[in-house]
C-alpha cells in the first residue's frame, strides 16, 4: 500500500509541475501539490482544517493563507487547466457542455449566497450557484471553469459585494447566460478543441445565448421549454395588404409562429437507443423537423400584436421519454444530420451531470467553509486540478488495458462496423475505469 501511495504521489508532483511553474513564489507552489493531495485523499471533509490534519501539517494556517488569504493570480492556473484539458480530451469529437451546479450553504454571509433554485436539491433554498462549463470525448469529462453567479440581492448590494471581496470587474448584474458567454470566450482564446456545444433549458430559453453561439460560429444543441415560438423552415416574408389606413412599411411572414410542441405534433416518432447504461439500453422517442426560430426583431402583425420575426433556420428536436416526460430541444447542426446524430448529441449532456457529483462527493467542492469571493474560486480551481489529474490517471489505466488487449479480441472488435454514423463517438463506459481511488494514510495507519 505505501508503495502505491508514493507512486500516485510523485505523479502527481510531476504532473502540477506545469501549474506550479504559474505560481511562482516557492510558498504557493509548496502548498498547492498539498491542498490537491487532500482533495484526493481519503476523508469525510476536504475542508482546510481536516485536510491539514490529515496531511500531518499541523496547523492549517499555511493552507488557508494559500487558499484563502494569499496574494496571487488564478488566471494563469486557470489558463494551465486549460491546456491540460485539452490535452486530455479536446478533439472535434468533443463536446463542450455549459450548465449550472448549486452548493447548498446557510446563512447569508457566504459570497453570492441567495435563495435559488438548487438543483442537487431540487427546490429553491438558500445556496450558491456556480457556472460550469465541462470538455467530454469519449465519455470522459473533465472540468473546465467554476464560475460564482451573483444574484441581483448581492450585485445591488456594495456593503456585501466589498466584505466578500469581489472584484470590480464582477461587481455588474450578468445572468448565466452571459456568464456563461464570458466564460466561453476565455476556453475559445486558450485553444481548447471541441466540435458542439450543449446546455439545458435555462440557457437555451435564452435567445441572445443561441445568437452569441451562432456568432461565435459554434454548433450547438440546447434544451428549450415546449412553449418556445418557432416558424416552419419555409416561412416567407410578405407585404401586408390592407384595406384602410396607412400603407404598412414592413414585411411580415405569411404564417403565425407557433409553440415548439404544436409544431412537432405531426412529427414522425421513432425509437433511438444513444448509448448503453447500467441498466441497459438507454432510448426514447424522438423528432425532428426544421424550423425557424421565433427570436427575430419584434414586429407587429395584423391583430396578434408584437410578434418576434423568423430568425435562425435550425432543427427543433422533441424527445418521449419512456416515463412520459417530454423535452425538446434546439440545434444548429447542418440540414443534413440525421435523428440518431441529433438524439446522441444532445444526451452528451449528461456527463456533467456526473463531473458535478463527483467533484462534491470526491473531492469535496461544496466543502467550502470560507466566505470570499477569492478563497471559493480557489478551492473550486484546485478541486479542477484534482479531478483533471484523475482524469489523467483514468485515460492512462485504459491505454495501458487496451494495449495489453489480446490481437484476436482487437481483431475481433475491429470487424464489426457501426450501424450508423455519429458526429460524437459514445465509448463504452466499461472501456475507461472509474475515478481512481487515492490512499494517502502514513505508515503509522
Amino acid at each position: 500500500m505505501i508503495g502505491r501511495t508514493l507512486h500516485w504521489q510523485d505523479e502527481l508532483g510531476h504532473w502540477l509541475e506545469l501549474f506550479l511553474d504559474r505560481l511562482g513564489h516557492k510558498a504557493r507552489r509548496r502548498m498547492c501539490p498539498f491542498y490537491v493531495s487532500g482533495l484526493i485523499g481519503p476523508g469525510d471533509r476536504k475542508s482546510i482544517q481536516p485536510m491539514a490534519r490529515r496531511l500531518a501539517l499541523g496547523e492549517s494556517d499555511q493552507l488557508h493563507h494559500f487558499i484563502a488569504a494569499g496574494v496571487w493570480d488564478t488566471a494563469p492556473v486557470e489558463t494551465e487547466l486549460l491546456v491540460q484539458a485539452d490535452r486530455l480530451v479536446g478533439g472535434r469529437d468533443a463536446v463542450l457542455v455549459i450548465d449550472d451546479t448549486a452548493i447548498p450553504k446557510k446563512g447569508m454571509h457566504s459570497v453570492g449566497v441567495a435563495a435559488q433554485y438548487a438543483s442537487a436539491l431540487g427546490k429553491t433554498a438558500n445556496c450558491q450557484t456556480l457556472v460550469s462549463l465541462t470538455l467530454a470525448r469519449g465519455e470522459v469529462p473533465v472540468m473546465l471553469a467554476l464560475r460564482l453567479f451573483l444574484p441581483e440581492s448581492w450585485t445591488s448590494n456594495r456593503s456585501w459585494l466589498q466584505r466578500a471581496g469581489v472584484p470590480a470587474e464582477h461587481r455588474i448584474s450578468r445572468t448565466k447566460p452571459e456568464l456563461a458567454l464570458a466564460e466561453l470566450d476565455r476556453v475559445i482564446a486558450a485553444g481548447v478543441r471541441f466540435g458542439c456545444v450543449l446546455a439545458d433549458a435555462g440557457y437555451g430559453l435564452s435567445a441572445s445565448f443561441r445568437q452569441g453561439l451562432t456568432a461565435r460560429k459554434l454548433a450547438w444543441a440546447v434544451g428549450i421549454p415546449r412553449h418556445l415560438k418557432v416558424y416552419p423552415a419555409d416561412v416567407r416574408m410578405i407585404w401586408p395588404v390592407v384595406k384602410r389606413g396607412r400603407p404598412r412599411k414592413r414585411y411580415i411572414p405569411n404564417v403565425l409562429s407557433k409553440p415548439a410542441e404544436d409544431m412537432l405534433a405531426a412529427a414522425r416518432w421513432q425509437t433511438i437507443s444513444w448509448r448503453t447504461g447500467t441498466k441497459g439500453k438507454l432510448k426514447a422517442r424522438f423528432a425532428a423537423v426544421r424550423v425557424r426560430v421565433a427570436d427575430g426583431p419584434p414586429q407587429r402583425i395584423r391583430d396578434k400584436g408584437q410578434q418576434h420575426l423568423p430568425g435562425e433556420e435550425v432543427w427543433l428536436i422533441g424527445e418521449h421519454r419512456m416515463s412520459g416526460e417530454k423535452k425538446y430541444y434546439l440545434a444548429n447542426l447542418p440540414a443534413k444530420t440525421d435523428v440518431r446524430t441529433l438524439a446522441a448529441t444532445i444526451k452528451a449532456r449528461w456527463i456533467c451531470e456526473q463531473a458535478h457529483q463527483q467533484l462534491k462527493e470526491e473531492l469535496g467542492l461544496d466543502h467550502f467553509e470560507g466566505r470570499s469571493w477569492q478563497g471559493l474560486h480557489r478551492h473550486a480551481l484546485m478541486t479542477m486540478i484534482a479531478y483533471a489529474f484523475l482524469q489523467h490517471r483514468r485515460l492512462a489505466a485504459a491505454r495501458r488495458k487496451k494495449k495489453n488487449q489480446r490481437p484476436s479480441a482487437s481483431a475481433n472488435l475491429a470487424s464489426r462496423s457501426p450501424r450508423h454514423p455519429r458526429t460524437h463517438r459514445a465509448t463504452a463506459t466499461a472501456a475507461v475505469p472509474a475515478l481512481p481511488k487515492m490512499d494517502v494514510r502514513r505508515v503509522a495507519a
